[in-house]
């Protein structure tokens, strides 16, 4: 008699964005709802999730499947998954999942994950990039991503390259470092897109004390064409604005400089921080205010609210995450 074991668990995720752009006469309310089921044993896994997504007050009711996958063990070497997924590596800049839009990102293909002491590294390969790519089955990006602790370092480095009708196109490169000096953490993200445009982001971060800290960081895009990569949280194709929950990425020759706070106290998170945009060849300055209040249901649950301001565009996010 064979006896297979396995676990069950599920997840819930609803997401409501309010748009009160324009003269503040217009309140734009959409509502995603995401339902996860994943079951599992010592070497195997299955994971299926569908999202539905309605703005209130009109008929445009959407469903579809936003994740599935099956993942095994391979001999202990390696772990390999197939199928649909949600991925999001280093500082999300060159491979992120659109949480907050109405169509995520997602890669229809393959992942290896080795099992190496040194690194974590991970190799995959999709045919099908939602928000990447056209629509085009001889379209496809191979990646690689490798990320470890090193002398109290965190790094990590992501290579991605396109390949079209079977051929290797452009490449897009990213590196991401952090840690801490003297009893602040510092950090920097150098990345490179597609085209070969350049964007850098260099971090500071300090606790006050347990409960509160600030942090202020500096992004700087190259002199080029702007640095952008499709289907990421920061993605400015079309003209997407803060729909996927974030500022996008700028234009180039663009400076942005970010400044913070956090406060945690009994379960709930406070942040406040403001971005101010300049460009030394355009007089086009820009001030961003972001508002968050955050607050943890129990251990697998949390509700969380951001509003953001930008000049007389207004929009608010409200999510409700629950693990069972």
């Amino acid at each position: 008699m064979t006896t297979v074991a396995f676990a069950q668990t599920w997840n819930a995720d609803s997401r409501t964005r309010i748009d009160q752009s324009g003269d503040y006469d217009k309140m734009s309310t959409s509502q995603r709802a995401t339902m996860g089921a994943t079951w599992g044993g010592s070497d195997w896994g299955i994971h299926v999730s569908s999202d539905v997504n309605y703005t209130l007050g009109e008929d445009n009711m959407t469903w579809e499947i936003h994740e599935a996958y099956a993942s095994t063990d391979l001999m202990g070497y390696a772990s390999l998954t197939a199928g649909r997924q949600a991925l999001s590596y280093g500082s999300g800049a060159l491979m992120s999942t659109r949480d907050w839009g109405t169509d995520r990102t997602t890669w229809d293909g393959m992942t290896f994950g080795l099992n190496l002491d040194a690194a974590d590294v991970t190799i995959g390969y999709a045919n099908k990039n939602a928000g990447l790519t056209e629509d085009d089955e001889d379209t496809g990006q191979m990646w690689m991503n490798a990320g470890g602790n090193f002398s109290g370092w965190d790094v990590n480095f992501l290579y991605i390259r396109n390949t079209i009708d079977g051929e290797q196109g452009d490449a897009a490169t990213g590196i991401d470092i952090s840690g801490e000096v003297s009893g602040a953490g510092v950090s920097a993200s150098m990345n490179t897109d597609f085209g070969g445009n350049e964007m850098r982001v260099l971090g500071l971060t300090y606790a006050v004390n347990d409960d509160m800290g600030v942090n202020v960081s500096q992004t700087t895009y190259g002199d080029d064409e702007g640095f952008n990569m499709r289907g990421t949280d920061a993605d400015n194709t079309d003209g997407v604005g803060y729909a996927n929950g974030q500022m996008t990425n700028l234009s180039a020759n663009d400076e942005m400089l970010s400044y913070g706070l956090t406060y945690n106290m009994n379960g709930i998170t406070l942040g406040a921080t403001i971005h101010n945009v300049t460009n030394d060849d355009v007089d086009d300055d820009r001030k961003v205010t972001e508002v968050s209040l955050g607050y943890s249901l129990n251990a697998n649950s949390s509700l969380s609210l951001k509003r953001v301001s930008d000049d007389d565009d207004k929009y608010m996010w409200i999510t409700l995450n629950v693990g069972l």
